[in-house]
């Protein structure tokens, strides 16, 4: 079985566009979270994710986007938010509001969360990747440890994955807003019988995805950090 990996879209169209089109053949898809926050395409962010059925958990700003409040985000975080509540409908609100913080696929075999099994809002860095993770996985989610093959998460915007004698850790990069010093939309490809990984990069338009940030009054920041891969 082959999924695809998604995660932190973060309402950026042209992204997703370019990872759904780069795509290669795979037995379905799977999100970690964050389809909204920062650009200017929440809505069609939420609809591509709602139409293809992809199971998804609730990140940071798809939480804060539902409730309407933001804690302990910085100021061009809080626009994203705010940009995405005035812009969806309540249907999608209630979406979001509604996905879970954890959850399994592919008949159970595949555990994704955010940010980590036991917090969705920690930042689960490269160097705490271990097996580990998918144990607290099991725990979390009342399933047998031995049962999952993988673990997929979010939130750092940073590829990376490891393997170990209880499964696969995979964070497959950010769609819509890398950080690791790659301009290219990130995501991933896991064959969960082999447990491996195939960590993918495409180019996508960023300086028009700049101008819609500008045209849609957001920080300035949120369009020009995205040539940076930052």
């Amino acid at each position: 079985m082959r999924l695809g990996l998604l995660s932190d879209v973060h309402g950026n169209r042209i992204a997703l566009e370019a990872v759904l089109d780069d795509m290669p053949p795979v037995d379905g898809l799977v999100c970690a979270g964050d389809v909204v926050g920062y650009n200017p395409w929440p809505a069609e962010c939420v609809s591509a994710v709602r139409d293809r059925s992809i199971p998804t958990v609730q990140g940071n700003h798809d939480r804060a986007v539902a409730a309407g409040s933001a804690p302990g985000f910085n100021a061009m975080a809080r626009a994203g938010v705010d940009y995405a509540r005035g812009a969806l409908d309540g249907d999608a609100l209630a979406w979001l509001d509604e996905l879970p913080e954890r959850r399994t696929v592919a008949e159970g075999r595949v555990a994704v969360v955010h940010g980590h099994p036991e917090d969705p809002d920690h930042y689960t860095r490269s160097r705490e990747f271990a097996g580990g993770l998918i144990d607290s996985a099991a725990d979390r989610l009342g399933v047998d440890e031995d049962d999952l093959d993988a673990l997929v998460l979010g939130h750092t915007h940073v590829q990376h994955h490891g393997v170990f004698p209880e499964g696969v850790v995979v964070n497959p990069g950010s769609v819509g807003q890398p950080r690791d010093g790659d301009s290219r939309a990130a995501y991933a490809v896991l064959d969960v019988d082999e447990r491996t990984v195939d960590e993918r990069r495409v180019e996508y338009d960023t300086e028009a995805v700049a101008a819609a940030v500008a045209e849609a009054g957001l920080p300035e920041r949120i369009g020009s950090r995205l040539a940076e891969g930052r």
